[in-house]
Formats: structure tokens, C-alpha cells, sequence
């Protein structure tokens, strides 16, 4: 009987039903680990300063735009209970654009500082989620500065494009949440926090409670942007009242509240904690242990 011709196996690393499934799943996550490694490496990203806020931030030109139309012809097709709660959201939305332009202003501050600095590699590099409002205005921010910018965004059911702003070459797309939360705080030496919901409070704790516990190898500055806006959603005070954390952990942070405010601070911090000598890139030390 003749034997039949066997086909030649797939190379595992390029078998995509093996690659996507439940078992090729620490293969992704190693993807998500090494890949934006590399790309740091090969741009020569020092380090960043990222800015988090809310998505849902418009900029200015955009909701003068849109309060306009609602007071214009296009108001003319809706009912006045409608018209009355679309003028609403849109004066909200105006006000929320200073957020947006508070961003963009701040972020082409840094970025023409940091321009200054005398270093081989790239040092306090714009960063963000990749999306839009308070993301796209530090992008665009830095983008205005003739600067590099980072986003890193993530895959979700509702689509997030990436901002236009981002430099082409340090754009990313992650599927799994805690390896996007890793590569914002490793390279971080700042965080500005804009004013945001659950996923900005998210990070907001995460990086205060790593401060707190001492788990952080470098200071990272955290700054608070907004008081009006956090006054009426924090209330560290009240912790402190409560027992639930000391004094002392009210200086793990900063609020401020104009673009000019928060770029003095991270001048002065940036400069005290981590410009006094030329690093190197430091690799995570499960890649640096592998180099013979």
C-alpha cells in the first residue's frame, strides 16, 4: 500500500489557532511585555510623564462648534425637552473643554523643556492612553512642540482609535489591561491626573498605593490637576479623619490648577529626583538576566 504524503507541520510560532488560543495566552503576554520594549529601545525612550484624564473631554473649537449647531438650525428638529437636555450636555462639554486645552497647553510646556535637556536618549516623553479628550490634547500638545508623544492604547468591545497625534512609531494597542497599567508606571517618572472617571481614579490609586507601600524603585511625582473638579470628588482629608491613612501620605501628592502650576512642579521635581546624572536605560531585569 502506498503511503500517503504528509503535509509539512506549521512552525508553532506561526500557528495563528495555536498563537490565539487559551494555551498560546502567555505567549501574548509575553508579546505585550517584549514587543513595546523593543520599540522603546529603538527610539530611545529614557522615560515619560503621563497624563491621564477622561475621553469624553472635547476641545474647545469642537464644543463651540457643537453648542452652535444646538442653538442654530440643527435645534430645529428636536422637541424642546430635547433641545433643553442637548444645550445642557453641551455647555457641560464647553466647560469640560478648559480640561482639554489645560492639557494641551501643559503637555507643549513640558515638551519644549524636556527639548532642552542634554541627553542621548529622550527623557520625560509625553504619554497617554491613546484616545481621545484629555489623551488626544497631551498628544497633540507635545505633537504642537515638534516632540514625540506615546500612546498606548487598549483593544476594547467599543472601538478607541488611537488619536491622530501620536508619533507613528510609538503607538501601541494592548489586549490585556495589566500589561498597558506596567509599561504607563515602568517607565513613568511623572503622572498628571486631569480630571476623569473610573479608569483615571483607577490609575490615580494604583500609583499612590505602590507609593505608599514603598513599592516603587524610583519617586514618581504625582500631580492632581482641577481642585474645584477633585474637592467634589475626593475627600483625602477624610481618610486621614478615619484612621484609614496617615498625614504623611498627603504629600505623596500635588493639586494644582493651571497648566503654568503643574509644569513648575514637574520642573522642579523632574530636575531634584532624576536629572542630577545622565541614566542609562535600565532593562526590566527578567530581559537585562538573559544577555550573555
Amino acid at each position: 500500500m502506498k503511503k500517503p504524503e504528509l503535509a509539512s507541520a506549521p512552525l508553532a510560532y506561526r500557528n495563528s489557532d495555536f498563537l490565539t488560543s487559551s494555551d498560546g495566552r502567555a505567549l501574548r503576554i509575553l508579546s505585550e511585555y517584549v514587543e513595546p520594549l523593543t520599540r522603546f529601545r529603538r527610539q530611545r525612550i529614557q522615560d515619560t510623564v503621563v497624563f491621564f484624564g477622561s475621553a469624553r473631554f472635547p476641545s474647545r473649537e469642537s464644543a463651540d462648534q457643537q453648542l452652535a449647531r444646538l442653538q442654530g438650525a440643527a435645534a430645529k428638529a428636536l422637541s424642546r425637552q430635547q433641545q433643553r437636555a442637548e444645550l445642557k450636555r453641551a455647555r457641560a462639554a464647553l466647560d469640560s473643554s478648559r480640561y482639554y486645552e489645560d492639557a494641551r497647553r501643559l503637555a507643549t510646556l513640558l515638551a519644549r523643556w524636556t527639548h532642552k535637556i542634554s541627553s542621548r536618549r529622550h527623557r520625560f516623553v509625553v504619554t497617554t492612553g491613546g484616545g481621545p479628550g484629555v489623551m488626544e490634547a497631551a498628544n497633540r500638545g507635545a505633537f504642537e512642540a515638534g516632540a514625540k508623544s506615546i500612546g498606548l492604547n487598549i483593544h476594547l468591545p467599543f472601538e478607541q482609535a488611537p488619536n491622530p497625534y501620536i508619533t507613528p512609531a510609538l503607538n501601541f494597542e494592548f489586549h490585556y489591561f495589566f500589561m498597558r497599567k506596567y509599561w504607563f508606571a515602568y517607565l513613568a517618572k511623572a503622572l498628571v491626573i486631569f480630571p476623569g472617571g473610573f479608569g483615571t481614579l483607577d490609575e490615580l490609586f494604583e500609583i499612590l498605593t505602590l507609593a505608599q507601600t514603598e513599592k516603587l524603585a524610583k519617586k514618581i511625582l504625582v500631580i492632581i490637576y482641577g481642585r474645584d473638579y477633585w474637592r467634589r470628588v475626593l475627600n483625602f482629608e477624610a481618610l486621614v479623619d478615619a484612621g484609614a491613612i496617615s498625614t504623611q501620605d498627603l504629600e505623596l501628592y500635588r493639586v494644582v490648577n493651571s497648566p503654568e502650576e503643574a509644569f513648575e512642579c514637574l520642573r522642579r521635581g523632574l530636575t531634584k529626583f532624576h536629572l542630577q546624572q545622565e541614566p542609562r536605560f535600565v532593562e526590566p531585569p527578567e530581559i537585562a538576566h538573559t544577555r550573555g
